[in-house]
């Protein structure tokens, strides 16, 4: 990136004010979250059907999947059929989990459900490195009845249990995934931020068409995936 633009420069009594104004706004922005997370914690709940998918041992009921927990963080990782290098966002984005264990303070398990036959499901996970857990829903409408069907977008569900009874409680999809990691968190407190066009930026900042920036499945797998996988 070469560019000659750049922030104006104060003395540190005024960045300090400025710094202070912004500081108003991400407290309040944080105090809205607080009370949508409160208002996740109100909503109702779905009884699922007792759904079997597949895992790297077999079929496994969407119960036995919770490992013992009773809740479930699911994200709908998007699959095209015969092709080598998956979705490079969904890739991107799960590559960020590679330590989950914290959940298990919380009584919760985090895993991947791709609509991929599971062998080629988990030969994909080892061709990129990811670490988490993958399911395959390709013998089951479990994708297509969360919001991720053959051929569909990716989302991120949650489920809760209760015995063998399971509930969706939560979903997004597109943009609602973005807080969940900490990529795009960190890359927006950069001075010059995504640099993609579609972002309000000063005149003369680094701009590129969207997605350009993201690594591709190949990159990733590259950087993090089994030699010879």
């Amino acid at each position: 990136m070469s560019t000659t633009a750049l922030p104006p420069v104060v003395d540190a009594e005024t960045w300090q004010r400025e710094l202070d104004a912004l500081r108003v706004r991400e407290k309040a922005a944080t105090r809205e979250l607080d009370a949508i997370a409160a208002a996740r914690r109100r909503l109702p709940m779905v009884k699922m059907p007792d759904y079997t998918l597949e895992g790297e041992e077999g079929p496994v009921r969407l119960a036995d999947v919770f490992d013992g927990k009773s809740q479930l963080i699911v994200y709908n990782h998007m699959w095209f059929p015969g092709e080598t290098w998956q979705c490079p966002g969904c890739t991107g984005f799960t590559s960020q989990f590679t330590r989950l264990e914290f959940l298990d303070n919380w009584d919760a398990r985090f895993v991947i459900v791709t609509q991929g036959p599971i062998d080629e499901a988990l030969a994909y996970k080892r061709r990129v490195g990811n670490a988490m857990t993958w399911y395959s829903t390709a013998n089951s409408s479990f994708g297509a009845d969360v919001g991720a069907p053959p051929g569909g977008g990716f989302a991120v569900n949650v489920f809760l249990r209760d015995g063998d009874t399971v509930y969706r409680t939560w979903h997004t999809d597109g943009r609602g995934t973005e807080h969940l990691g900490y990529s795009f968190a960190l890359i927006d407190l950069l001075p010059y931020g995504r640099q993609e066009e579609w972002q309000d930026s000063p005149e003369g900042w680094p701009q590129s068409p969207t997605y350009s920036k993201w690594s591709e499945s190949k990159e990733i797998a590259a950087a993090y995936g089994e030699p010879g996988a």
